[in-house]
């Protein structure tokens, strides 16, 4: 049986991973990483932060609206489909709303603020990749931002647990992360 399972958190927070190994697990599936749709784009798009705030929030609108079209799509398809994005509060809802297949699945990855301090600073050693600007988001504003996701979904403290710990965990408390009868 096909489902949707939306997997969130900040930055460095283990998405990518996590959404991987959770895809992994099911016999057919897809792993759509949200932040993908917007590396399509050849020229002019707008993240939030540059540039035009109205433009880059029409941009990541569009960004959401396509992921859950993709998500809906291979689902249709029979594949189990997990998506990976940065959505935080009424973006979240608004994301499940989108999605028309059943059953859905939300999973909030939350490690400590100084683990993910700690596992960008690794990432950006070992890959140069740059997550958080001086300029720009910071770890502790995400942070509070995915506090006001709406309590609906599995949320976890992944702090101390490997990726295949939280894969495992999420699979054991599958339940919970389901938000259809």
């Amino acid at each position: 049986m096909s489902a949707v399972w939306l997997v969130i958190g900040v930055q460095a927070a283990g998405k990518s991973t996590v959404a991987q190994g959770l895809a992994e697990a099911f016999p057919r599936s897809v792993h759509v990483r949200g932040d993908q749709l917007r590396r399509w784009a050849v020229n002019g798009w707008v993240q939030p932060g540059e540039g035009d705030g109205a433009e880059a929030r029409r941009l990541l609108d569009l960004r959401y609206r396509l992921s859950a079209r993709l998500a809906d799509g291979y689902c249709e398809a029979g594949f189990t489909t997990v998506v990976q994005d940065n959505l935080y509060g009424a973006d979240v809802e608004a994301w499940l709303g989108a999605v028309a297949a059943r059953p859905r699945h939300l999973v909030v990855l939350r490690p400590r603020v100084e683990v993910v301090a700690a596992r960008d600073a690794a990432r950006r050693a070992a890959t140069g990749k740059v997550a958080y600007r001086p300029d720009g988001s910071t770890i502790e504003g995400l942070d509070r931002a995915l506090g006001v996701v709406p309590g609906i979904g599995l949320w976890l403290d992944t702090s101390d647990l490997t990726p295949a710990e939280t894969v495992a965990e999420v699979l054991a408390r599958a339940d919970e992360a389901r938000l259809d009868p």
